[in-house]
């Protein structure tokens, strides 16, 4: 579904990323791993279109997209749900859920009463100011804000981050529907327990680099990899 090819990211003179290649299947869950500032974040708003690529190439669903904009990537059914959450904090649960909703003939058609019946607590809180929500409440949203807009892959940047862990086990058990609701999710995350527990394989960024691919039981299994490039 997802081919990303020797992509060089900079942000002004800063060159971010280097080389970064990796590829997701349909119906999968991949995950991205690494510490704070390794490039997690710049990979997938580099496959969004949000941050421009000095060299490489990205294709989706066999289409070269490397030089549309964000928006026609979205058309195309990518979803993505940044790291800072990005809730427009005026407008109730409800309003920013309808102000982005999609109807394409992608894995399924995302509605308001579908993804309330996806995120229950969601329903209950319909007409409460998004700006009044909890960390939890406001993650929820925005991946149910993604949803709306029909994706067939979704990008989710460290979806976990600054939760309680009550909060991060439900929102984890929440991300693993996704999938059975015929979505091909991409996780960019440092909580590594979470990451293994949902992915079917794994890439680990440092420093800009891959530095490790493979499937989950082989990441599990190699101590050096998770020494040196996952602990903090």
């Amino acid at each position: 579904m997802l081919i990303v090819e020797h992509i060089d990211t900079y942000y002004g003179l800063s060159h971010i990323l280097f080389d970064v290649s990796l590829e997701v299947s349909a119906g999968e869950i991949v995950c991205l791993l690494g510490r704070n500032g390794a490039g997690k974040s710049t990979t997938l708003r580099s496959i969004m279109g949000l941050a421009r690529l000095r060299s490489g190439r990205i294709r989706f669903q066999n289409v070269d997209c490397t030089a549309e904009k964000p928006y026609r990537r979205a058309r195309r059914g990518i979803g993505y749900v940044p790291d800072d959450r990005r809730v427009f904090a005026d407008l109730t649960v409800g309003e920013n859920l309808e102000i982005v909703m999609r109807r394409q003939a992608h894995a399924g058609k995302w509605d308001k009463a579908r993804v309330y019946d996806f995120f229950p607590a969601l329903r209950k809180i319909d007409a409460r100011r998004a700006g009044f929500l909890s960390g939890g409440e406001q993650q929820m949203l925005t991946i149910a804000r993604a949803l709306m807009t029909n994706p067939a892959l979704l990008l989710l940047d460290e979806p976990t981050e600054g939760l309680a862990p009550l909060i991060v086990n439900t929102l984890a058990e929440q991300i693993a529907r996704l999938r059975q609701n015929g979505l091909t999710v991409l996780l960019a995350e440092q909580n590594l327990k979470v990451a293994l527990a949902l992915s079917d394989r794994g890439y680990v960024i440092d420093n800009g680099r891959i530095r490790y691919q493979g499937n989950i039981q082989d990441l599990r299994d190699n101590d050096e990899i998770r020494r040196r490039y996952l602990l903090v």
